[in-house]
């Protein structure tokens, strides 16, 4: 179907930016009967989870992501968006439960298994945890639990969970904070972390689950997604920056061409700037979040043996590292044999170690996994990415922007308000609203 011809039996819609809210934004309206044009500004879609260009890896055969992503068990309109896509998710993941335990099997680990039963039992087996600790956090979540997980909406997830031994805030909650919300826990809004807790640990069986990427991101979405929208009849203009929006008749003009709505999914940055003149409380609302950076770290380590393909590292003064990935044990090495010995350690809420610099972040990193993976020497760099507006700050009482922003102009991202912080699941869920909103 093309854009002509589909304005007779729905709108002619274009989505401006196609990352994954884009992508849901596109699909949702092409099989809801709209004509779909849709904007990139970069010269392949996935915003920013993607896969860098072939040149970009420093080894050959491999193919790198702007950074390390996972899902888990609980992004239901995620799973559910590439399941109607024909992504098989077997092959796509390696889905296992939740565990974040660190080198030396510390850490919390659940077992498959009902919600509430399943985080007992695995609270009570944590190892590294005195057994006052394991009580004290079971009684801690069995508050937030009859509070219906709802707290003081000005508290932070430092201020909730202040009474919490040391050890259980210092290697449990603040890298779960962290890496939910991209954003220390001195700083995160507490609200939103209970949010997440419940709909992750406490939604049922498997929500909770690690959907850790056996492929590149953009084998997963974005790849996936333009074949189906190409299929449709959509159109994908790539490496084409939208320059201006304006008002026309009754509907939008695009750079000069017309359409009856239209979707902005690009950045914060972008879609304020494209929405300024239409709706400048809406821009300055956008302009206004603080983004926080996430730098990935890849490195050559063949001598290393980690027990699970995702670890948790004990981070701190001098080991800014708080999750690592083993490469050559999630992807398939038929396929990519160059992913063997290789590692991926995250630094989330990372703008500190923006400032001293890459280089020498990269080189601390290096002493971090060498010393807690016990290995006789640092492993070799490869590439030190940074994604610098990874996320928005989660902060209490963080003020978002609505998903409608003048009429016949909506906005898709993690950026727009709703329930979730900057995740991918965020991006979706808002990206498949923004279409639904349309045809309502």
């Amino acid at each position: 179907m093309s854009a002509e011809s589909g304005a007779a039996s729905g709108a002619r819609v274009a989505v401006v930016g196609a990352g994954w809210a884009g992508l849901a934004a596109a699909w949702r309206a092409t099989t809801l009967g709209h004509a779909v044009t849709l904007y990139e500004m970069a010269p392949m879609a996935g915003g920013r989870a993607r896969r860098l260009p072939t040149e970009a890896s420093p080894l050959p055969g491999l193919a790198l992501d702007n950074g390390q992503h996972i899902l888990i068990g609980a992004y239901t309109a995620t799973l559910g968006l590439l399941a109607e896509l024909g992504v098989d998710e077997r092959r796509a993941f390696n889905r296992r439960p939740l565990a974040l335990v660190d080198a030396r099997g510390h850490g919390l680990e659940l077992p498959p298994g009902s919600a509430v039963p399943a985080f007992v039992r695995g609270v009570l087996a944590a190892r590294g945890y005195s057994l006052r600790e394991r009580l004290a956090l079971l009684a801690a979540a069995g508050g937030w639990f009859m509070r219906g997980f709802r707290c003081d909406p000005r508290l932070t997830v430092a201020e909730l969970t202040a009474t919490l031994p040391t050890a259980l805030r210092a290697g449990l909650i603040d890298p779960l904070c962290v890496a939910a919300l991209n954003t220390p826990a001195r700083l995160a809004s507490a609200a939103v972390f209970l949010r997440v807790l419940r709909d992750a640990l406490f939604a049922g069986p498997g929500a909770a689950d690690l959907m850790l990427p056996r492929v590149d991101l953009g084998a997963l979405l974005p790849d996936a997604a333009s074949r189906a929208l190409a299929a449709r009849g959509a159109m994908l203009r790539s490496g084409q920056r939208v320059q201006a929006i304006e008002r026309h008749a009754s509907g939008w003009r695009v750079d000069g061409e017309d359409f009856d709505a239209v979707i902005l999914a690009a950045s914060s940055v972008e879609s304020a700037r494209l929405a300024r003149p239409h709706a400048p409380d809406w821009s300055t609302t956008v302009e206004a979040l603080r983004h926080e950076p996430i730098i990935t770290v890849l490195v050559r380590a063949p001598q290393a043996r980690l027990a699970q393909p995702m670890l948790a590292l004990e981070d701190g003064p001098g080991q800014p590292a708080q999750f690592l990935f083993d490469l050559g044990r999630l992807r398939d090495p038929a396929l990519e044999p160059a992913a063997q010995g290789v590692l991926a350690a995250v630094i989330s809420g990372a703008s500190d170690w923006v400032e001293r610099g890459l280089d020498a972040t990269a080189l601390v990193v290096q002493s971090q996994l060498q010393s807690q993976l016990e290995l006789a020497e640092p492993p070799t760099l490869l590439r030190t990415l940074c994604e610098k507006r990874a996320t928005f700050l989660c902060t209490p009482g963080l003020a978002r922007a609505p998903m409608l922003v003048a009429p016949g102009l909506w906005a898709a991202g993690d950026h727009v308000d709703g329930p979730y912080p900057a995740t991918i699941e965020g991006a979706v869920r808002s990206g498949l609203a923004a279409a639904q909103a349309i045809s309502r």
